[in-house]
């Protein structure tokens, strides 16, 4: 038995997360003590998103280094918490300002309900959550590696898996009702296909996380309007030779898609951007030696994360084609090894980032570093959700106002 819950070419540095020391005061202390969180402006009118995917419980153990076959090791840190792609995602963009709606699946265990409690205390709707009342809530062991800064994962599904019919077509309208973005995170192929045409048949944009080659992907990426990938996606996906020309691929092999990310993690980001403005546009530049400019560019004694842009121009990938749009290279904060402490959960944070930067219009010269200092405060705690900031964060501050 189911039910549902009830209830031009520019650097654009912005201020990072630190830990402030005892004696040192850090920029984000010094903006602490002239900021309150009233002086923040309100968030994006349109602020409803709906996330659809897996969430789970984390348990999560850091060790001194990842043991060997038939060792037996002690943790230095323990963790219990809720995770999954759409669930740290949302978690995240709740605690950013905006309003997200879930659509998943759990059973009526103890895993089950703590994440309901969990997600509801962070400000993540859970009435479109299906409860069934036999079977086992998803799970994760994440190892976290402190000599590597590494984390393994080892998931198990839950039962019984999610179908379209668990979903209601009144609750899939409901859900949908004044959304500004929809996004997947690539799972329960079936049931995401049909809240995402329903999506685009309403005109309402879309998201994907591309984070690997799944069941039914290739589907959602045909309707999505932007998407975000990691490291290893675009080429796997378009085999092309390099990740530039992977994302020229991607853009011809999808005309709806606005825009495609991949995130490098401490090599920061790469997007790609599709001129819909009808610029005419004449220059033809090579992407692979185009992203190598820009990254020359780079300034190296900046610690925080940047963005560099190129003009609009026709992007060219050599025995793969040419799109018009714009390339951009985004960096990472550099974090002391002493404050890195798990990057579980980072490409999340980085996509809740995203989706209240496509609420607020933010341009790509903000959001990249946006979202790259979100995902960079995630990593100083162990665990997904730990060390999600929330909107009055003062390192965000330039951001949001």
């Amino acid at each position: 038995m189911l039910r549902l819950f009830t209830i031009p070419n520019v650097i654009a540095p912005f201020p990072s997360k630190t830990i402030p020391s005892s004696s040192t005061p850090t920029h984000c202390s010094l903006i602490r003590a002239k900021m309150s969180s009233d002086s923040l402006p309100p968030p994006p009118d349109n602020r409803i998103v709906l996330g659809c995917g897996t969430v789970t419980v984390d348990f999560l153990a850091a060790v001194a280094a990842y043991p060997n076959p038939d060792d037996k090791i002690g943790s230095t840190g323990f963790k219990v918490q809720g995770g999954g792609n759409v669930g740290n995602a949302l978690t995240c963009a709740a605690r950013l300002g905006l309003n997200p709606r879930l659509i998943s699946k759990v059973a009526d265990d103890t895993q089950g309900r703590s994440i309901l409690e969990e997600l509801k205390a962070d400000g993540v709707d859970p009435s479109f959550l299906v409860v069934s009342d036999e079977g086992n809530s998803p799970f994760t062991y994440v190892i976290v590696d402190n000599q590597t800064k590494t984390r393994t994962c080892i998931h198990t599904p839950g039962y019984p898996p999610m179908i379209p019919d668990d979903l209601s077509q009144e609750s899939l309208v409901s859900a949908l009702d004044d959304a500004r973005v929809v996004y997947f995170d690539g799972r329960l192929p079936e049931t995401a296909l049909v809240v995402a045409q329903e999506a685009a048949r309403k005109n309402i944009p879309i998201l994907i996380d591309a984070e690997r080659k799944r069941e039914g992907l290739d589907n959602l990426l045909e309707l999505a309007d932007y998407a975000i990938c990691s490291a290893k996606f675009p080429q796997a996906w378009t085999e092309a030779p390099s990740i530039p020309s992977a994302l020229v691929s991607m853009l011809l092999r999808l005309p709806n898609l606005k825009f495609v990310i991949v995130t490098l993690g401490k090599d920061g980001c790469v997007m790609l951007e599709r001129n819909v403005n009808g610029d005419v546009v004449s220059e033809e530049i090579d992407v692979d030696s185009l992203l190598e400019t820009l990254r020359q560019r780079k300034d190296d004694s900046i610690g925080i994360p940047t963005c560099l842009s190129s003009p609009v121009a026709k992007l060219t990938a050599q025995g793969i084609g040419a799109v018009s749009g714009r390339l951009f290279a985004g960096t990472a904060e550099k974090i002391p090894p002493s404050e890195l402490v798990d990057t579980t959960g980072a490409g999340d944070a980085f996509i809740g980032a995203a989706l209240y930067a496509i609420c607020a219009d933010m341009p790509p010269e903000k959001m990249l570093p946006f979202a790259a200092q979100v995902a960079a405060a995630n990593c100083r705690a162990l665990g997904a959700r730990t060390g999600l900031p929330h909107r009055t964060d003062p390192c965000l501050a330039s951001f949001l106002s």
